[in-house]
């Protein structure tokens, strides 16, 4: 996983406790505290409605919003801020001047706990803009009841400010809380990422050392022989012998570059030897190959290329490539030389069997490798 994606999907995680957590606190608040304080609290009927229908409004509100942000959305915040402040100053007009800090005003610690909720992810500025706005009204209804003494301010100021800090301190460490978890899970990705890149350099290095160690003992070998005077450069078997390491040592070369399509790759490296030593050679591809280990390219091709060493006169190669099967077949006239074959050890590997076949008649030769997705 990408840094990027693997950092939004812990901050996402995290978000969405945070979202949890309100949602709860303000439902069991209007539930459990605003409920019983609303009920019959009005001094006449049309008071005791209106607290009522504020309540119902209210938890209307909040379930909508709260089913919005567990889903992973937003609630739509202006509209739904507005009907909280319109529940708002209707509470703050319903209650007379002996409830106005009485639990009957239940606006008081309960309805900030929905700006919370409507305001989520939110600038924290919106947040501070509505809980004014509630200030304000509280303040208008304390002005209109005639609850000016230094008491009453001193009490609606405690008010204020102790119903306001914690939902604030909820909603910005919330948001503060995520962004930790993101630039940390950013950082532990990147960090991963680097490391698993340089495992993989050590790996390829540690591949392309053994590789090059099988190809280079067989160069070795003939050129160490021709140097010594034990072996003619003239002598056929010795020409098939540099022809083979050659290509094994160009397909080497090929296994490293990054192209589309690796296993073709390798093989019309083979192929552009073959011709470079004067035989004519078509290559046939159908379909596109899966990606496929280096092993096991490698099981598919060594007996091609060894073939191609012993090719006379002209050469077909063909490729047929499906999600599951892989054949490589290669068709060139018989003559009267050794069958080639691949290097030790071509039965496969965990990603699935690979089969080599070779047959001649007299007149043709025909060699094939096969891989089936086990």
């Amino acid at each position: 996983m990408p840094a990027g994606r693997a950092a939004s999907a812990v901050a996402s995680a995290s978000d969405q406790a945070a979202r949890i957590a309100a949602v709860i606190i303000a439902l069991a608040w209007h539930l459990a505290i605003d409920l019983p304080a609303s009920v019959g609290a009005g001094s006449s009927p049309a008071r005791s409605a209106v607290l009522a229908a504020g309540w119902l409004v209210t938890a209307a509100v909040g379930v909508a919003a709260g089913v919005r942000l567990l889903r992973g959305g937003l609630p739509p915040a202006r509209r739904m801020a507005v009907v909280l402040l319109v529940v708002d100053a209707a509470i703050f007009a319903a209650v007379d001047g002996q409830q106005l800090f009485a639990p009957a005003n239940w606006t008081w610690g309960g309805l900030v706990w929905f700006f919370l909720l409507v305001l989520w992810r939110r600038p924290v500025r919106w947040l501070l803009a509505l809980l004014g706005a509630h200030a304000a009204i509280a303040l208008a209804a304390v002005l209109a009841h005639g609850a000016t003494a230094s008491a009453d301010l001193a009490r609606y100021a405690m008010y204020v400010y102790g119903t306001s800090s914690l939902p604030v301190a909820v909603f910005v460490g919330g948001a503060v809380i995520a962004a930790l978890a993101r630039d940390r899970a950013g950082t532990a990705a990147a960090t991963l990422t680097v490391e698993a890149e340089r495992v993989a350099a050590e790996q390829a290095r540690a591949e392309r050392r053994a590789r090059l160690a099988l190809v280079s003992g067989t160069a070795e070998e003939v050129l160490a022989a021709i140097a010594a005077g034990e072996a003619d450069p003239a002598d056929p078997e010795v020409r098939r012998r540099c022809v083979l390491a050659a290509a094994r040592l160009r397909r080497l070369i090929a296994e490293s570059d990054d192209v589309p399509d690796p296993l073709l790759h390798e093989l019309r490296a083979a192929a552009d030897l073959a011709e470079r030593n004067g035989l004519p050679i078509d290559l046939v591809a159908i379909g596109v190959p899966p990606e496929l280990p280096v092993e096991i390219r490698r099981r598919l091709a060594d007996p091609l290329t060894a073939a191609l060493a012993d090719g006379r006169g002209w050469a077909r190669l063909t490729v047929v490539a499906g999600p599951d099967e892989v054949v490589v077949s290669l068709v060139t006239p018989d003559h009267d030389a050794p069958d080639a074959t691949g290097p030790p050890g071509s039965d496969g590997d965990g990603s699935g069997p690979v089969e080599h076949g070779h047959e001649r008649d007299g007149e043709i030769r025909w060699t094939q490798t096969r891989w089936r997705r086990t």
